[in-house]
């Protein structure tokens, strides 16, 4: 896995604003960043998209343990919510994508930081903008990156099951990065055949009546992709007829509810208890740091890098500031991802349908990857 340098494409902004990658330089500072890039070999991307398969698995066990042995008080979960986790997992409603976490430097077995499974953002960059610059930059290689057929193929497969119109929305979002992402996703389902529409989440009403879930117009929604944290959707208003509209299934909710079980970093921890030693995990607990010297201490549910302390022989050598923290933290055993270039890059693994399908990669200065890290393309040479 090396670190190229190159020379950004002639009036780059504007060619990947028209891809959708508005938000390409917020504030000034750079986030997309093509003077460089990532080469893997071959025999690095099949390491990545076995060790990707294997944590799906290695996911999907630490689930059934939880809803198993009733541990969702450990996730911050009420009982009505794991009620409404253990019904949609057994009902297995459809489940799009989500986004692993790595790190990885290209020596040994990647390690799993944290899987963003309900939802991950990034995937315009990673499914479509690098892809175009791989185009016009290097066309006789290739890119671990099936993102976008993968999402066409998966749309595809639901279009007798979902309503129509397939409803999709998002918060207001000023950097625009939510809106996009929602602008991508409902696109890939257009391609497959879908009749789609998009509104903000303050404008999903409840009728008072019925309790059923409208849409802007009045007409009832039933099958939405809502790009809005499980978590804040069950502290809604609305929240006693959305557990309504799962138990009845009045709803198609997606991602499915039982994803708070793969977002919240409560996981990391189980997946420790089950996984003792596993070549790709970190150890993590709950309950403090245990004997560790070098650790990360992160909420459980957090965003873009926030509220993170990087402890070194019980010293905090770094710490991000932010809102989270309230849900309690895990504590997760330091990874190396600092680079041989000296930048600190964290692999973003995509799933679509359960299955690996590309990556996109975030470049840090420092060993915390925040809302300033750059996404860096990457290509296949080797």
């Amino acid at each position: 896995m090396k670190r190229v340098s190159t020379r950004p494409r002639t009036n780059w902004q504007k060619t990947v604003e028209g891809q959708g990658l508005l938000y390409h330089t917020p504030d000034g500072k750079t986030y997309w960043d093509e003077s460089a890039y990532y080469s893997l070999t071959m025999r690095e991307v099949l390491s990545l998209e076995s060790a990707v398969g294997e944590l799906q698995q290695l996911c999907l066990a630490a689930a059934q343990h939880v809803i198993d042995t009733n541990r969702f008080a450990e996730f911050g979960l009420s009982a009505l919510t794991g009620q409404a986790i253990r019904k949609t997992w057994n009902d297995e409603p459809p489940a799009i994508y989500g986004r692993f976490d790595l790190a990885y430097t290209g020596d040994g077995q990647p390690k799993l930081l944290e899987y963003n499974a309900d939802t991950p953002t990034g995937l315009l960059e990673a499914g479509v903008v690098q892809w175009y610059w791989l185009q016009d930059q290097h066309p006789t290689l290739d890119q671990w990156n099936s993102i976008h057929e993968r999402l066409v193929g998966k749309w595809r497969q639901l279009r007798a099951y979902c309503a129509s119109p397939l409803c999709f929305t998002h918060t207001h979002d000023p950097a625009y990065e939510d809106a996009m992402t929602i602008a991508y996703l409902r696109e890939t389902a257009e391609q497959a055949g879908h009749q789609c529409e998009t509104f903000h989440i303050d404008q999903l009403g409840v009728d008072r009546d019925s309790g059923v879930f409208v849409a802007p117009g009045g007409a009832p929604v039933r099958s939405v992709f809502k790009l809005y944290p499980w978590e804040w959707m069950v502290d809604e208003p609305f929240a006693d007829p959305l557990f309504q509209s799962i138990d009845q299934a009045s709803v198609q909710w997606i991602e499915p509810i039982w994803k708070m079980l793969w977002s919240n970093k409560a996981l990391l921890p189980i997946l420790w208890e089950l996984n003792p030693g596993h070549p790709l995990l970190l150890p993590a607990y709950v309950d403090g740091p245990r004997d560790m010297t070098e650790y990360v201490k992160k909420p459980k549910l957090s965003r873009e890098g926030a509220n993170i302390t990087l402890m070194r022989d019980g010293i905090a050598i770094m710490q991000t500031l932010g809102e989270y923290g309230g849900d309690g933290y895990v504590y997760q055993a330091a990874a190396t991802t600092r680079h041989e270039s000296g930048k600190f890059p964290v692999i973003g693994a995509w799933v679509v349908d359960g299955e690996a399908a590309g990556c996109g990669i975030r470049e840090s200065d420092g060993p915390i990857t925040d809302n300033l890290s750059r996404f860096v393309p990457h290509l296949i040479d080797g």
